[in-house]
């Protein structure tokens, strides 16, 4: 008895040493050599990049932080972030079990009769049946190594998600306080407009003034009332955005800092385009699945050749338990005739891999513009928000004098109403200049990749 066991260790050590010698069909996968620009067209400070900065110091305002925190955690769009994980490390997990044995229960009764004895034979057994499937051609290890590959993506897949998230509710709330600040402006203007109207019908009544410059007081009134109602409508339906992005039913949004104390970066250095493809999470996710899909090519060609399983049967008959049973054997299994099944398998993994290829190159692409346009963008709000600062002090300037002018009998009131209307405008248009130029900044640090790399440290801290 101990002899045949010490064989049969003896077998499974030559199938295991079988096992690490094996061939292995198909190539590995390598990054293909990438056609990036060494710079970037737009003019920015290289030597770093704003995607290495912490998200919660890019953004200053500390209701925005939570807000963000609060997003990371029960946002719907995270969750199914995360159960795609969780879906895709099961799937791993099951993937390493090929690796061992499959060790299997059995038990069978039986009974027959002699005709010549008239008795019956009968017979209970049960036993254990051990199998193993030589991994000859290493086609397990290699849709091993896919499905690892296929985690790695969904977690780069979550981590894209996550990004997203911190862009999403970054760029609502930067809206939310340019509102904010437009409604301020409207509601003074207002209050201005009517204070107007006073004068104009005081004037009126002591037959200074003709009816038309009331008239047209109450029409530069009305303007600025219709621009409050717009801003409430558009800073509820904000603020319902925002609370979908907290995975919450409409709630009040809580306000920080002011829009002019939100981001402050004088200067925004991007980096170079190559790092690109180790920051951008979607880009990664890209890769990963393409790096997946050229194994399969592997796993798939694989079939072609014959696989070997070794099996072993150990069991005992349970009427008779002296009565000790084994059987070792092995199968050696090839295909001879499919009718093409495996070579037409073999170039769907291949087509699969030339998709996913393309994704791939398309999305670093896809980068590569996004943060052009974002530098772009970021340039020249910059520079519209210095020009509408400086047109917004004008306006108020030339207003003022229109209205000692006015009151001296100097000019009509005409020219007030219109340099009103020209400072109400000025004022409108810089404080919306100011949120694009903070919103471009949102969106070239997303689309430089930042933001993700550093949760899971915050998170762990």
């Amino acid at each position: 008895m101990t002899k045949n066991l010490s064989k049969y260790y003896l077998l499974a050590f030559s199938a295991l040493l079988l096992n690490l010698t094996s061939c292995k069909v198909g190539k590995d996968y390598e990054r293909e050599e990438q056609n990036l620009p060494e710079t970037f067209r737009q003019d920015s400070k290289t030597e770093a990049s704003i995607a290495t900065i912490n998200w919660w110091e890019l953004f200053k305002d500390p209701v925005l932080v939570e807000l963000i925190n609060t997003g990371l955690k029960e946002n719907k769009n995270i969750k199914m972030a995360v159960t795609r994980l969780e879906e895709s490390n099961i799937i791993f997990q099951i993937s390493k079990a090929d690796f061992y044995p499959n060790i299997n229960y059995y038990g069978g009764a039986s009974t027959g009769i002699n005709s010549q004895t008239n008795t019956f034979n009968n017979n209970i057994a049960a036993g254990v049946n051990v199998s193993y499937t030589i991994d000859l051609w290493q086609r397990i290890k290699s849709l091993n190594e896919a499905s690892k590959q296929e985690y790695l993506a969904s977690e780069y897949g979550y981590r894209a998600v996550t990004v997203s998230i911190i862009s999403s509710i970054a760029t609502a709330y930067i809206a939310l306080r340019d509102l904010d600040n437009r409604l301020l402006i409207s509601e003074k203007t207002a209050k201005n407009f009517t204070d107007n109207l006073g004068v104009m019908k005081a004037r009126f009544d002591g037959g200074f003034v003709n009816e038309v410059d009331v008239t047209q007081s109450k029409i530069q009134l009305i303007e600025a009332q219709t621009t409050i109602e717009t801003l409430l409508r558009s800073r509820a339906q904000i603020e319902n955005g925002i609370s979908v992005l907290l995975g919450s039913v409409p709630i009040d949004i809580p306000r920080g800092l002011p829009l002019q104390e939100q981001i402050s970066l004088p200067e925004v250095p991007t980096g170079i385009p190559s790092e690109l493809l180790s920051r951008r999470p979607d880009v990664l996710e890209a890769e990963r699945r393409l790096e997946a899909q050229t194994i399969k090519i592997g796993a798939a060609e694989a079939l072609q050749y014959p696989s070997l399983t070794i099996s072993l049967d150990l069991g005992v008959s349970l009427l008779n338990p002296v009565t000790f049973f084994s059987d070792l054997g092995a199968q050696l299994f090839g295909p001879i005739f499919n009718g093409g099944k495996i070579k037409q398998g073999i170039e769907i993994e291949k087509v699969r891999t030339e998709r996913l290829l393309y994704n791939y190159q398309l999305s670093y692409l896809t980068a590569i513009k996004e943060v052009e346009d974002a530098m772009i963008a970021q340039n020249t709000y910059h520079k519209e928000y210095e020009l509408r600062a400086e047109q917004m002090k004008l306006a108020t300037k030339a207003s003022h004098l229109a209205w000692v002018r006015y009151d001296g009998g100097l000019t009509s009131y005409l020219e007030v109403l219109s340099l009103q209307s020209s400072q109400f405008s000025a004022e409108l248009k810089a404080s919306a200049a100011l949120q694009q130029e903070l919103q471009s900044i949102i969106n070239l640090y997303t689309a430089l990749g930042g933001g993700w790399e550093i949760i899971e440290e915050k998170q762990n801290n």
